[in-house]
C-alpha cells in the first residue's frame, strides 16, 4: 500500500494539515477571542486604572477556561482521517478500494484479472486527488461575529496604543495635581455640520487672515492660573463678561477679530472672515413635456454652495393666459395650488444638479391648461430659493372626437361648476341616438350614468370630482378602445407631419410632430399586438400584408429626419408615404399551437421548467408577505411598493378588467374562478386559499420545488451540444440557490431566503433560454426561422411572433435576436427606472425592507 499511496504523499500531508488547523480553529476560536480583547484592554489604556487590572485578569482567566475547554474536544487529526477526507473527493473512493481484498473468487483467473482491472483503474483515479481546503468557517458558532469584532477593538487600540507602556498609578485622593508651568491654550474652528467641512485646530492655523463659513463654532479652552489668559474677539457680537473664562464658546456670526492675551511672546492674533451660506438657486431647464402612457415631465436644475437638501414644484392656474372662451369664459372657481416634490439623486454631488420631475398628471385638472409654476429649492440651512416659470402643462392627447368631447366638457366642469347645466346638455347631444356607433358599448354607459350625476342632487366638490373621473374613465376607453382609432391617429399623425413638411416648418416644430409620429406609431403597434393575442386579425388588401421590425421603422423614421435636416423635402414625403403605407398593411403573425399530436420531450421540457418558474414565483412572493407581515403586522399580503389603502393586484376597480393584466397570461396569485384566492398546486394542505403558511411549511414546498428541478435536470434534453450542457449549468446553479433559500426558510431567515430566490429564478430563466437555443438547433432545416414563408412550419415548434417580428418565446426562445440594449428608447427606459427608484427610496414612509432593496439597486446599477 505505501507504494501505492506514494503519487499522493504529498496530497495527504497538505490535507492533514488542514485538518490540523480545522480543528484548531473551531476549537480555540473562543480563547483567542478573549486573548484579543484584553490585548484591546491593555494597549488602549482607555479603562480607568482601578478597573483596568481586573478587566484584564477576567479575561485572561476565561481565556484559560476556553483553551481548558478547547482541550477537551481537541483531537490531533491522524493518517486515516487525511486518508478518509482526501478519498471523499474522489469519484468511487480508490482509497478504501485499494485496501480492500477480494471476497469471492480469489482463486479464479477471471476473477482476479477482474479485479486487477478494478485495482489499477482506482490507482489511475489517483492522480486526479488534490489536497482538500480545510473549513476554517466558524459563522454557525459566532452567529454575533464576536471574534471579529475583538480583532477590530485590538488593531484599533494597537494602531492608537501601545503594548509596551507602564502601567499608570492610579491618583489616590487627596494627592494634588500637578499645574502646568505656564499659561497654555487650545482652540477650535467647527464650521456647520451641513457644508461637509473639517474642523480646524486653531493652534495649528499661523496668524493673519483666516476665511470660515458664517455660523463656525468656535471652542477656547484656557488653561494656568486663573487670570493669566483672556480673549478679545468681535465676530460674535455677544457681551462678554469675563474674557478671562477657562471655557468660552461662541459662534462666527460677522467678519472680525480674534485675540488671546497672556501668553509668552506675540499674543496671536487672527482675522475671521465670515462667508454667509447663500441660499440655493433653481431653474427650468427645458420644455415640459408628455411621456406615453401617463407621466408628465418637467426639467430642471438647482444649485447651491453647500448642497440641495429638497426641492418641489407648486401648480396653480394662470387664469390671465388662458383663452376665455365655450366653457371657459366664466370667472374659474377657486381652486388651491397643489405642491409635489421633486426626487433628488442619493448619492453624488448635490451643489449643481439637473433633473427631470416626473408625475402622472395627466388626470390632473390643469392638465392642457396654462399654469404658474413655482420651482423651489432649500438647503440644510433652511434657506430656499424660488423660480416661478409659465408654460401650459402637458396632458394626454385625444385624436377620437367623441372621447375629446368628453374632455372637453371634464375641463369645463373643472373649471368651475356653474358650467353645470352646459355640460349637461352637452353630453347629452353628444350621447343622443349614439348608443350603437361608440366603438366602446362601457364608454356609452359610463357618460350616461355621468350625465344622470349632473342632473340630480346639489353639485358638491366631491361629486364633481366623481364625474371628472367618469368623464375621463369613458373617454380613455373610447381612445384606447379600437385598432381603428388607433390607425386614425398614427393617419393624422402623418398627415400633419406630411403638410409640416410641405410648407416648410421649423425644424423644432418637425421635431415635436416626429415624436407625436412615433407615440402614435408606437399605440397602432400595441393595438395590432393585443389583437393579434385575441385571435382577431385586422382587416388588410390581399397580397400587400407584409411583416416588419421596429428596427426597419427606426430606420425610416431616422431617414426620414436625416432627409429634412438635408433640405430634401420630396424624398422624405415620399418615404413617409411609403411608412404609411407599411404600417397600414403590417401583418400579425400567430402561431396555432402544436396542433395534434403530443408535444415532443423538448418542448415537455420547457413546459415544466415553465411551471417550475412560476411555482418559485409564487412560493417568492408568499415568503414577501409573510415577511412584510412581521414588519407591518395590519396589513397582510400587501404588496412590494403598495402604499396602504390601494387595491391587491386582480381585485379590480370599477369599470375596469384587470389594468395592466396582459392577454393570454396568468397573474401570480391569480386563482381559478370561483376560489377567490391563489390555486398553487405546490402547496402543502392547508395552505391554499389565502392563508399564510409558516416558515417550516415554506421550506418544506421548497425543497419540494428543489427535488423537482433536480429530477428534470436529469432528464433534460439536449446533452453533448453546447447549449444543452449551458441549460444543465442553469439549472444546477437555481438547484443550489434553492438550497440555500430552503436553509434561510428553516432558519426563519426570511430575508436571506428572497435574494436566494432571486437567483434560483434568474438561473431558471437562463437555463430556459439556453434549452431553447438547444430545441432550436435540432429543427429541422425546413423550420429554420430566416426563410421567408415557413412561418406555418414554426408551429409546431410553438414560436409566436408580435406585430414587429419579435419572438413572444412561448417556443422556447426568450425574447428576440434583436440588440434592444441600445437607442434612445433603452436609454429613455433606464431613465425612467432609475427615476421611479429615486423617487420611492425618497419616500420615507415606505418600509425599511422595501427602503434597504431600493438602495441595494441604486448602489449596484
Amino acid at each position: 500500500m505505501a507504494e501505492d499511496l506514494r503519487p499522493i504523499a504529498r496530497q495527504l500531508r497538505l490535507t492533514r494539515l488542514g485538518l490540523l488547523a480545522e480543528r484548531i480553529t473551531h476549537a480555540f476560536w473562543p480563547a483567542w477571542t478573549a486573548g484579543f480583547l484584553a490585548a484591546a484592554v491593555w494597549a488602549s489604556g482607555v479603562v480607568p486604572p482601578l478597573w483596568e487590572f481586573s478587566l484584564i485578569a477576567a479575561l485572561v482567566i476565561l481565556m484559560l477556561v476556553l483553551i481548558g475547554l478547547g482541550l477537551r474536544g481537541f483531537r490531533l487529526p491522524t493518517r486515516g482521517d487525511a486518508r478518509r477526507r482526501l478519498d471523499a473527493t474522489l469519484p468511487g473512493r480508490p482509497l478504501a478500494a485499494l485496501s480492500d481484498d477480494m471476497a469471492v473468487g480469489a482463486g479464479d483467473a477471471g476473477s482476479s484479472e477482474v479485479w486487477a482491472a478494478h485495482l489499477a483503474r482506482m490507482r489511475a483515479r489517483l492522480q486526479a486527488a488534490r489536497a482538500v481546503a480545510p473549513d476554517l468557517r466558524v459563522a454557525r458558532r459566532d452567529p454575533y461575529a464576536l471574534r471579529y469584532m475583538a480583532v477590530l477593538l485590538a488593531a484599533v487600540a494597537l494602531m492608537f496604543g501601545t503594548l509596551w507602556r507602564a502601567p499608570a498609578v492610579p491618583a489616590l485622593p487627596g494627592v494634588g495635581q500637578q499645574v502646568a508651568t505656564g499659561p497654555a491654550w487650545e482652540g477650535w474652528l467647527e464650521p456647520p455640520r451641513h457644508t461637509g467641512l473639517p474642523t480646524l485646530y486653531l493652534a495649528d492655523i499661523d496668524p493673519g487672515q483666516v476665511s470660515v463659513p458664517e455660523g463656525t463654532r468656535v471652542t477656547l479652552r484656557l488653561y494656568g492660573e486663573g487670570g493669566a489668559l483672556s480673549v478679545t474677539e468681535t465676530v460674535s457680537g455677544r457681551d462678554v463678561t469675563d474674557p478671562t473664562a477657562p471655557l468660552q464658546d461662541f459662534t462666527v456670526a460677522q467678519s472680525g477679530t480674534l485675540t488671546i492675551d497672556g501668553t509668552d511672546g506675540d499674543a496671536p492674533f487672527w482675522t475671521l472672515t465670515a462667508m454667509p451660506d447663500a441660499a440655493p438657486q433653481i431653474a427650468q431647464d427645458g420644455d415640459p413635456a408628455y411621456e406615453h402612457p401617463d407621466a408628465v415631465t418637467i426639467p430642471w436644475k438647482a444649485s447651491d454652495d453647500h448642497g440641495v437638501t429638497a426641492a418641489g414644484v407648486t401648480l396653480a392656474l394662470d387664469a390671465d393666459a388662458t383663452d376665455r372662451a365655450h366653457g371657459l369664459a366664466i370667472e374659474p372657481e377657486p381652486r388651491e395650488a397643489e405642491s409635489f416634490d421633486m426626487a433628488l439623486p442619493i448619492a453624488g454631488d448635490r451643489t449643481d444638479l439637473s433633473a427631470v420631475f416626473r408625475a402622472d398628471l395627466t388626470k390632473h385638472p390643469l392638465a392642457e391648461m396654462p399654469v404658474i409654476a413655482t420651482l423651489t429649492a432649500e438647503d440644510a440651512a433652511g434657506q430656499q430659493g424660488t423660480e416661478i416659470a409659465r408654460f401650459v402643462l402637458p396632458g394626454r392627447a385625444f385624436y377620437d372626437p367623441v372621447a375629446s368631447a368628453l374632455i372637453e366638457q371634464r375641463r369645463d366642469l373643472n373649471w368651475s361648476r356653474a358650467n353645470r347645466e352646459r355640460v349637461a346638455r352637452l353630453l347629452k347631444a353628444v350621447t343622443w341616438r349614439a348608443d350603437g356607433s361608440w366603438n366602446n358599448p362601457a364608454a356609452f354607459l359610463i357618460t350616461r350614468m355621468a350625465i344622470q350625476r349632473l342632473d340630480a342632487g346639489p353639485l358638491t366638490v366631491e361629486v364633481r370630482d366623481e364625474i371628472a373621473e367618469m368623464l375621463w374613465q369613458a373617454a380613455v376607453r373610447i381612445e384606447d378602445g379600437s385598432l381603428e382609432s388607433a390607425l386614425e391617429r398614427l393617419r393624422e399623425a402623418q398627415e400633419r407631419l406630411s403638410e409640416a413638411i410641405r410648407q416648410g416648418a421649423p425644424p423644432e416644430e418637425i421635431e415635436r410632430l416626429m415624436a407625436e409620429m412615433r407615440r402614435a406609431m408606437d399605440d397602432y403597434t400595441r393595438q395590432l399586438a393585443e389583437q393579434g393575442q385575441e385571435g382577431e386579425q385586422p382587416e388588410m388588401a390581399e397580397g400587400e400584408s407584409q411583416e416588419i421590425t421596429s428596427d426597419m421603422l427606426d430606420e425610416m423614421m431616422q431617414r426620414i429626419e436625416e432627409l429634412m435636416e438635408q433640405g430634401r423635402t420630396a424624398e422624405a414625403q415620399e418615404l413617409l408615404r411609403q411608412l404609411q403605407e407599411m404600417m397600414e398593411n403590417m401583418q400579425v403573425t400567430q402561431g396555432q399551437g402544436s396542433g395534434e399530436g403530443q408535444p415532443g420531450e423538448g418542448q415537455q421540457s420547457m413546459d415544466e421548467l415553465r411551471d417550475q418558474l412560476r411555482e418559485q414565483q409564487d412560493l417568492s412572493d408568499e415568503a414577501f408577505r409573510e415577511l412584510q407581515e412581521q414588519f407591518d403586522p395590519g396589513q397582510p399580503g400587501q404588496q412590494p411598493g403598495q402604499q396602504p389603502g390601494q387595491p391587491q393586484p386582480g381585485e379590480g376597480q370599477p369599470g375596469q378588467q384587470g389594468e395592466g393584466q396582459q392577454p393570454g397570461r396568468a397573474q401570480p396569485g391569480a386563482g381559478e374562478p370561483g376560489q377567490g384566492g391563489r390555486s398553487n398546486p405546490s402547496a402543502e394542505p392547508g395552505e391554499d386559499g389565502g392563508g399564510e403558511p409558516d416558515g417550516r411549511s415554506l421550506a418544506q414546498r421548497q425543497e419540494s420545488l428543489r427535488q423537482g428541478l433536480e429530477t428534470l435536470r436529469g432528464n433534460l434534453p439536449g446533452e453533448g451540444t453546447e447549449a444543452g450542457d449551458a441549460a444543465r449549468e442553469a439549472l444546477g446553479r437555481a438547484e443550489e440557490a434553492m438550497r440555500d433559500a430552503e436553509r434561510d426558510l428553516a432558519d426563519g431567515n426570511l430575508g436571506g431566503a428572497l435574494d436566494d430566490q432571486s437567483r434560483a429564478m434568474d438561473a431558471l430563466r437562463d437555463g430556459m433560454q439556453e434549452l431553447g437555443r438547444a430545441l432550436a438547433g435540432e429543427r429541422p432545416e425546413g423550420e429554420e426561422s430566416g426563410e421567408q414563408g415557413q412561418a406555418g412550419n414554426r408551429q409546431g415548434m410553438g414560436i409566436d411572433r408580435d406585430p414587429l417580428g419579435r419572438q413572444s418565446g412561448l417556443g422556447g426562445q426568450l425574447g428576440t435576436d434583436n440588440n434592444t440594449l441600445d437607442g434612445p428608447e433603452a436609454a429613455r427606459r433606464a431613465r425612467d427606472l432609475m427615476e421611479e427608484l429615486r423617487r420611492r427610496s425618497g419616500e420615507r414612509d415606505r418600509p425599511k425592507l422595501e427602503l434597504d432593496y431600493l438602495r441595494r439597486l441604486l448602489e449596484r446599477f
